[in-house]
């Protein structure tokens, strides 16, 4: 359920920027870069205040509770960091409504006039963004800790439906700013909805912080490693957009439409799979079961690397495919960064599952020891790399794949000096096959890319999307097939459901004949 909503939310995503991109991007990149950094310093303070606290350093506690039965103790701690964290964000709406202007000119300073001023109003509409995505994040993992996904998938849809609507509403008289309206109001229905997965769970809201409470003072030691180790992340984006605008208007754009192609597999084979998993990876600890949470944890590794690899064969032949039918006229540039992403996509998935080996242990530290390495590497390779007599936007695309296998190369050895035997020989194996069955699938995809080439004339969703479904297809279809061929377990649970679609159908189409 959560990677179906996800993956529709991902679509919304791709919908909201084709619109951007055609009514503002093609008629004024300057506007649509306005719009993108307004939302930098927003994210920056909520994911380097709060985000850390909505589940990894959060949820483990609340695991260990239920555990217990102690609900009442649940709710004191979710009280207690529900208005901690509520008082921080109401403070950074605060600044950021009355600073806006001097961290738009500090974050782009060479963005036109007319474009500054539309950042700073389009970032005051967010101010209370953090706020509400906070109260949200932290309702959503009570909810996941009880084992419902569904708010916590959902509520997002609303948030980029809000900015589509609002681009036909306001593109006509106040132009780009109104989205940052659209944005404010989307941050507002995301919170509603959000509370609406806690009726039935016995929640009351209680204002008060347990400052004694010893699960609180362990989240609050958690807190800052995690929270740092994500604000670090959210300083590649003030620094990759820094980089982007110095080179001129559009490339703040061109970059974030990549970029959003390049989130949207991350999402669904990453960040949503290891959300699922991550609750029964945290009972496993708390039962003393390391056997089973290493077990557990591979296979959950090994599926999404093996689902992966099509992905990002499909992505780089088929770049300049999907670049044209999401963001039409801007294509050529956005397929030539996107490119030198894809590598960073498997390493981003696959960071997102090593992460959740510390974060399983209450361990937040060595994620940001990492991230700060990482940090430090990308602000190099970005400040190198985009120089416009080096590789310009694309050098910031190709530092974030080094960055990304950087990461993961250094969790690794990492997880290997605390448990040599934890990557068990069958875990080995199977990435062994999973390699050949990867090597085939790309001459395939290499085949059908010389064989049903991306021709200027292309246009359009038919012509486009049909090239494009029929590669992805057949890509998909060798993939499965062969690793069918090579025993890889990864593929039998969806064999068994292609065969039971396909002899449910034939069944049903027999009963009807011999009627």
């Amino acid at each position: 359920m959560i990677v179906s909503v996800t993956l529709l939310a991902q679509m919304l995503g791709f919908l909201r920027n084709r619109l951007i991109s055609t009514n503002f991007t093609v008629t004024n990149p300057g506007a649509s870069d306005a719009f993108f950094a307004a939302f930098i310093i927003p994210d920056f303070f909520y994911y380097t205040i709060a985000a850390g606290a909505l589940g990894v350093a959060f949820m483990p506690f609340l695991v260990d509770r239920l555990e217990q039965g102690n609900r009442k103790a649940v709710w004191e701690l979710v009280n207690s960091l529900l208005n901690v964290l509520m008082i921080a964000m109401t403070l950074v709406a605060i600044i950021i409504l009355v600073f806006a202007r001097p961290l738009v000119h500090a974050l782009a300073p060479n963005l036109p006039q007319e474009n500054l001023n539309q950042a700073v109003l389009i970032m005051r509409f967010l101010a209370l963004n953090p706020l509400f995505f906070t109260i949200a994040g932290i309702l959503t993992s009570v909810q996941q800790t009880f084992g419902r996904f569904f708010f916590y998938a959902i509520a997002p849809l609303l948030y980029n439906l809000a900015i589509i609507v609002s681009i036909f509403v306001f593109r006509d008289n106040i132009g780009i700013v109104g989205l940052g309206i659209g944005a404010a109001v989307g941050g507002l229905l995301q919170l509603l909805l959000s509370t609406l997965g806690l009726v039935g769970l016995g929640f009351t809201y209680k204002p008060f912080v347990a400052w004694r409470n010893r699960d609180f003072r362990g989240v609050l030691r958690n807190l800052p490693p995690r929270s740092l180790d994500q604000g670090i992340d959210q300083v590649n984006s003030i620094v990759e957009t820094n980089r982007a605008q110095a080179l001129g208007v559009g490339p703040i754009s061109w970059y974030s439409f990549a970029a959003t192609i390049h989130n949207v597999p991350i999402m669904l084979l990453g960040n949503s799979v290891a959300i699922a998993a991550f609750p029964r990876l945290i009972e496993r600890l708390s039962q003393n079961r390391p056997d089973l949470f290493r077990r557990e944890f591979l296979q959950v590794l090994r599926v999404m690397i093996w689902l992966t690899m099509p992905v990002i064969v499909i992505a780089y032949f088929c770049r300049g495919y999907l670049a044209r039918l999401i963001f039409g006229d801007v294509s050529p540039e956005v397929s030539s960064i996107f490119g030198y992403l894809v590598l960073a996509i498997l390493f981003r998935i696959i960071y997102s599952m090593f992460s959740r080996y510390f974060y399983a242990h209450k361990d937040t530290k060595t994620p940001l020891f990492v991230s700060i390495f990482a940090i430090a590497l990308n602000i190099y390779l970005a400040f190198t790399l985009s120089r416009p007599n080096a590789y310009g936007v694309e050098g910031l695309a190709i530092a974030q794949s080094i960055v990304a296998m950087s990461e993961v190369a250094i969790l690794f050895a990492v997880i290997v000096k605390r448990d040599p035997h934890f990557f068990v020989k069958d875990f080995w194996q199977g990435m062994v096959k999973i390699a050949a069955v990867t090597g085939f699938t790309l001459m395939v995809a290499f085949f059908l890319i010389s064989l049903l080439p991306l021709e200027v004339s292309d246009v359009g969703f038919f012509v486009l999307g049909s090239k494009l479904g029929l590669i992805s297809f057949i890509t998909f279809g060798t993939h499965l097939l062969l690793s069918k061929i090579f025993d890889l377990e990864e593929a039998r649970p969806v064999v068994n459901k292609i065969k039971q679609f396909v002899l449910g159908g034939f069944s049903v189409f027999s009963k009807r004949v011999i009627k």
